[in-house]
């Protein structure tokens, strides 16, 4: 059984290609990486996985079991969790609040137990806290536990709206662009946290990055796309050395 596969995925937008025929499988455990330049179709896959756009053809399997058929905001209950490239975090609550969002998958408390405050409810709210405070001693958030987001820097955004993702407690992850915007020490950081994911958390990581010293650290396999479409496969070092890289990246001279 394969733990998640994209089978001949497309889409287009009026005459505009953006994916085509795309297709690829990620292994149980490991950190794939999309690479491409820009407009390769990176994040579009990433927006269909997540259910947000509507696929003009091919298929989308988690252990085997077809996405198609659920809704985007089923898709954290299937055990998928994402980032984004531009950080989407709600900016005058506190880093706590911004992660108990993220448990809200796990809601067990009906909505009459939690409007009476039951002790179901409250089972469930201890749960929560407890669930989301593991969260931030493993980012090292402790600090900023109390703090609005809007206050905070942007590479501690970063783990923040990482640390949510990981407060659903997700099978696979999804990194759009993690480095974007983060300096040498942050993302130095960012992959710190990629190897410890994958290692002590048990999370597939699925990540489009344009860094690509991050990409070799951390990756076991990456995929590149150009236009849509996919050029190359195989281990970093194989795809920065493959010819229809070099070119998509630097041109035809090159």
């Amino acid at each position: 059984m394969s733990f998640f596969r994209v089978e001949n995925l497309g889409i287009h937008f009026g005459g505009v290609v953006a994916v085509d025929d795309v297709s690829f499988e990620v292994k149980r455990g490991e950190v794939y990486t999309i690479i491409g330049p820009n407009g390769a179709g990176k994040t579009t896959i990433f927006n269909l996985i997540g259910l947000l756009y509507p696929a003009t053809a091919g298929r989308i399997f988690l252990e085997d079991k077809p996405l198609a058929g659920s809704v985007p905001h089923r898709v954290a209950q299937l055990g998928i969790a994402r980032t984004f490239q531009n950080i989407e975090l709600f900016e005058h609550a506190t880093v706590l609040q911004n992660l108990l969002i993220g448990r809200h998958r796990h809601r067990a408390a009906s909505l009459w137990q939690e409007l009476l405050f039951t002790p179901a409810a409250r089972r469930a709210e201890l749960a929560a806290r407890e669930a989301v405070e593991q969260v931030i001693d493993f980012l090292d958030l402790a600090k900023y536990r109390d703090s609005l987001v809007a206050g905070l820097p942007y590479g501690v955004r970063k783990v923040v709206e990482l640390g949510r993702a990981l407060a659903t407690e997700p099978r696979l992850l999804l990194l759009d662009e993690p480095s974007s915007g983060l300096n040498p020490e942050e993302t130095d950081d960012m992959a710190f946290w990629i190897e410890d994911i994958r290692r002590h958390l048990a999370v597939t990581v699925l990540m489009v990055e344009h860094d690509m010293n991050l990409v070799a650290r951390v990756s076991d396999r990456v995929l590149a796309l150009n236009l849509g479409m996919v050029i190359a496969e195989g281990t970093p070092a194989e795809v920065q050395a493959h010819p229809a890289v070099i070119e998509a990246y630097l041109g035809k001279a090159a």
